[in-house]
C-alpha cells in the first residue's frame, strides 16, 4: 500500500474544508485529518456556526485512538473560547504527537498563539503547508479579519465586445445556461448578494441560490442599495426565502411592510456611500459579497477601489457600440488612470469564456 505524504493528507483536509463552503459563514472553512501509523483514523470539517470545529469532529471520529497521531488542519487551531471551547486544549488532551496546519488564523484573538501553546505541551508543530490553497478558500474571512471589509466579487455577463445589455436595457440572456448555472455556485458561497434598485426595477431579479441540493436555510442575504427608497414592495427579491436589507438615505418608506431598512448618513453624489456600506457589512460578519448589478454600480465600486475580484462570463456574440458597457466610468485621458487587474484564471463554460480577474 502506498504511504501518503504530508501534502496528500493536507489535500484531503482541504477537500473536507470545502464541504462547509456554503454553510459555515461567518466562520472560516476548515478541514482536519488525523493520521496514525500511515492510516487516517479521524476526519472532520466545520459545517456551520455553533457546531463543532473541524478538529473536534475529527477527534470524535477517531474515537479516542489519537495518542502519538499526526493532525493535519487547514487553519491554525483556535486558542480562545467562542461558541465552542479552544481546539488547542482538545488536541493536547488527545495526546497527539504532531500538528501540521496550513495557515495562521487571521483572527487577532488567535493569530500565531497556538504554536507556542502546543509546543509547550510537547507537541511538534509545523505550519505553512499548502498555505495558499487554504487562503484561497478563505479569502473573505481573511479580508474581514485583517481589514474589516468583505471580499467583494462582482459577476458580469457580457458579449465579446464588452457589452452587458442592449441600449434598451434588455440583457436576458447574453450568456449560456451553463454560465448561469455556474453563477449559482458563487451565490451559494457568498454571505450576501448586493444589487442596486436600478437593477431590481429593470429586471425584477430573484437573486437566490437555485441549486438542487441547496437548503433555503442557507440562502445568502440580499442587499439592495436604494438611496431614495424607490422600492415598491412587490418585487420578487423581497418575497423569496432569506434575509433582505435595504440601504438608503431616507428615513422611512411610506409602506410599513417595507422593513429591514438601514439608513446611512454619509452620501456620495446623492447616493449611499459605498465604503460605509461595505464597512457595515464587514462589521456584520459578511465575508464574501457577490455584486450582481449594472454598469453604474459596478463603475462606482471600481472607482472607489472596492472590487477584489471580477468573474467575467464572455459570450461569443457582439451587441454593438450603442449597447451598455460593463462599467460606467468617466473619460480617462492618461494610461496611468486605467484600472488594472491580473488574470487569475481562464476557462470555457459551455460556449462561453469565463475569466477571473483579481487585484
Amino acid at each position: 500500500m502506498m504511504v501518503k505524504n504530508d501534502i496528500e493528507y493536507m489535500d484531503i483536509a482541504l477537500d473536507l474544508a470545502i464541504k462547509g463552503i456554503n454553510t459555515c459563514m461567518p466562520n472560516p472553512r476548515v478541514g482536519c485529518v488525523i493520521v496514525k501509523n500511515n492510516k487516517i483514523i479521524g476526519q472532520g470539517w466545520h459545517s456551520q456556526t455553533g457546531d463543532s470545529h473541524a478538529e473536534i469532529m475529527a477527534l470524535n471520529n477517531a474515537k479516542g485512538n489519537t495518542d502519538n497521531s499526526t493532525v493535519y488542519i487547514t487553519l491554525e487551531p483556535c486558542t480562545h473560547t467562542g461558541n465552542t471551547p479552544p481546539c488547542v486544549n482538545a488536541l493536547i488532551e488527545a495526546k497527539v504527537k504532531k500538528v501540521i496546519f496550513a495557515m495562521n488564523d487571521p483572527n487577532p484573538k488567535v493569530f500565531g498563539r497556538s504554536k507556542d501553546i502546543l509546543q509547550a505541551s510537547g507537541i511538534e508543530v509545523k505550519n505553512g503547508l499548502l498555505e495558499n490553497e487554504s487562503k484561497e478558500i478563505n479569502l473573505g474571512f481573511i479580508k474581514r479579519m485583517t481589514k474589516g471589509l468583505p471580499f467583494i466579487r462582482t459577476k458580469i455577463a457580457a458579449s465579446l465586445d464588452g457589452k452587458t445589455a442592449l441600449s434598451n436595457g434588455k440583457s436576458q440572456w447574453i450568456t449560456s445556461k451553463e454560465s448561469r448555472q455556474d453563477v449559482q455556485k458563487y451565490r451559494a458561497r457568498s454571505c450576501c448578494i448586493l444589487t442596486s434598485i436600478a437593477t431590481v426595477i429593470a429586471d425584477n431579479p430573484s437573486m437566490n441560490v437555485r441549486l438542487d441540493d441547496f437548503d433555503d436555510e442557507y440562502q445568502p442575504k440580499r442587499i439592495i442599495l436604494d438611496s431614495n427608497l424607490r422600492i415598491a414592495g412587490e418585487e420578487t427579491i423581497l418575497k423569496l426565502p432569506g434575509e433582505k436589507y435595504i440601504y438608503t438615505l431616507k428615513k422611512d418608506h411610506n409602506d410599513p411592510q417595507i422593513r429591514s431598512i438601514i439608513r446611512t448618513t454619509k452620501e456620495v453624489n446623492g447616493r449611499v456611500a459605498l465604503l460605509d456600506v461595505m464597512k457595515n457589512l464587514g462589521s456584520n460578519e459578511m465575508n464574501e459579497v457577490l455584486v450582481e448589478a449594472g454598469s453604474v454600480l459596478n463603475g462606482a465600486l471600481l472607482k472607489e477601489n472596492l472590487i477584489d475580484e471580477i468573474v467575467l462570463y464572455l459570450a461569443p456574440c457582439f451587441l454593438g457600440s450603442k449597447a451598455k458597457g460593463m462599467f460606467d466610468l468617466p473619460i480617462l485621458n492618461k494610461m496611468s488612470e486605467i484600472y488594472n487587474f491580473k488574470i487569475n484564471d481562464v476557462n470555457q463554460i459551455g460556449p462561453d469564456i469565463k475569466v477571473i480577474l483579481r487585484k
